[in-house]
């Protein structure tokens, strides 16, 4: 399989989980940086009233969920230490693709990650179970508030944007599916840069894409990783933690956080409609 193959092959993003190779990402995270020169104090004060462009990572706007009551559904007793461990190793395979300067697109890292898991885990996992499980990225399903959310930004004046590990045609598909392609202005994967988030050039993309400066642009993190990558980056930074995650030890936090998007309202000084 290669990053080219067609229909099912595309690329895929992993979830908002906690981290379970703490060291990789410290490690992974210190070189991004150190590259560019960063550390967690080069962000800027946050001012609500120069935020010209709000980016989320896709799993702010996409639930995945289903897939892991789906891994239950297909291996009962076994899903939760499968799913368990195939996110696990989606993390630990594309930051050492990136670190090794040996990339794979997020589908061949997942889809290895996943046949990993299955023999880690003892699980019998044929080809059709391989698959099936794999398709649930193709059409991700949204959280509830995500709608009302793209929509009152765009009517403040607000660029949005998505900043995600995945292809630009999964999202592409994903945001169809949910009738919400025109709610979002610029679709941006890391894939065309053939790295991974918390890499700078990653987060560079939505610098690049609307010509504004990094402390004009909100970031919207899923994972506290994610949410200390923007921020060591520069952007000011809503982590959007929907699941509870305990706060990452990374010495850096974001500059506000809640369990919904609508948590956005008064971060920016918008009405949202609730």
């Amino acid at each position: 399989m290669t990053g080219s193959a067609p229909a099912m092959e595309h690329s895929i993003s992993t979830f908002d989980y906690q981290i379970s190779r703490r060291s990789l990402l410290l490690l992974g995270g210190a070189t991004f940086a150190a590259s560019v020169g960063m550390s967690a104090s080069s962000a800027p004060p946050f001012e609500a009233n120069r935020i010209r462009a709000v980016t989320f990572d896709a799993f702010a706007i996409f639930d995945l969920r289903p897939l892991w009551e789906a891994c239950e559904s297909a291996f009962p007793e076994k899903g939760s230490m499968l799913s368990a461990a195939w996110r696990s190793r989606q993390f630990e395979y594309q930051w050492l693709s990136a670190l090794a300067g040996k990339y794979q697109d997020f589908w061949e890292t997942t889809r290895n990650a996943l046949i990993f898991a299955a023999r880690s885990t003892g699980v019998s996992l044929s080809d059709g179970a391989r698959d099936a499980l794999l398709r649930t990225y193709l059409r991700m399903a949204v959280w509830p508030d995500v709608a009302t959310v793209l929509s009152q930004l765009r009517a403040a004046g607000k660029q949005v944007l998505i900043l995600s590990n995945a292809t630009e045609a999964i999202l592409e598909d994903s945001l169809r599916a949910n009738g919400l392609h025109g709610a979002v202005d610029h679709i941006l994967s890391t894939d065309k840069i053939s790295s991974f988030k918390p890499d700078p050039k990653a987060y560079q993309l939505a610098v690049d894409r609307t010509g504004y400066r990094r402390e004009e642009i909100l970031f919207v993190a899923s994972a506290g990783w994610d949410a200390a990558g923007s921020r060591w980056f520069g952007y000011p930074t809503f982590w959007n933690n929907r699941l509870s995650a305990p706060l990452e030890e990374l010495e850096v936090a974001a500059d506000a956080s809640g369990s919904t998007l609508l948590d956005l309202t008064p971060l920016l000084h918008l009405e949202f409609l609730r």
